[in-house]
């Protein structure tokens, strides 16, 4: 009984060796991307308005959206009041609508923002890309875990999106994460 209880220390000892080994080297090849860069400018006020969001690498709450918008007004205090609304699973499903409040961390550039769902709690909301003309833009984080292409409009040229994600995996994304979100408004109006 003695031996094979020694055995069983040592084969659970050998296995929380690898497994720590495991978590150092997965550990390691996460600290070796660097921080992402947000845009050096943004004007606030024009970044205020609707963004249909093109394609993301989800979190829970988006898996299955439809039809998703993400709008920004910036209040008097200086938070941006967000509405993040959905259809859950189709055009037609139940609309969903979550309402963060958007806190903006880097004034001196406008593109660090902590975003909070619930307090106190704030999640990395990093604008990495915007164009000249505010059409289009990545939301991003360091973990490079979520990711967001968002427009203007419901939808945009193929070629402008290819170039996108070109920028969302430049930036350590993995493009095959990435999913397209289902924009459909036949009226054009919201």
């Amino acid at each position: 009984m003695t031996n094979r209880f020694l055995h069983s220390i040592g084969g659970n000892v050998a296995l929380m060796s690898v497994l720590t080994m495991v978590t150092v080297l997965f550990s390691g090849c996460a600290a070796k991307l660097p921080p992402l860069k947000t845009v050096a400018s943004i004007d606030i006020q024009r970044f205020m308005g609707d963004w249909y969001v093109i394609a993301n690498i989800p979190t829970w709450i988006e898996k299955g959206a439809h039809n998703a918008v993400e709008s920004y007004r910036l209040d008097q205090d200086g938070t941006i009041a967000t509405t993040f609304t959905f259809r859950k699973g189709a055009f037609n499903g139940p609309l969903k609508t979550y309402k963060p409040r958007g806190f903006i961390l880097d004034t001196a550039t406008n593109a660090s923002w902590g975003m909070q769902f619930i307090w106190p709690f704030k999640s990395e909301y990093l604008i990495t890309y915007l164009n000249d003309n505010y059409t289009s833009t990545i939301i991003a984080r360091n973990k490079r875990d979520y990711v967001w292409i968002m427009a203007r409009t419901p939808v945009i040229p193929e070629a402008d999106y290819a170039r996108l994600v070109d920028e969302v995996v430049a930036q350590g994304y993995d493009a095959s994460l990435l999913k397209k979100v289902p924009q459909h408004w036949p009226d054009e109006t919201r």
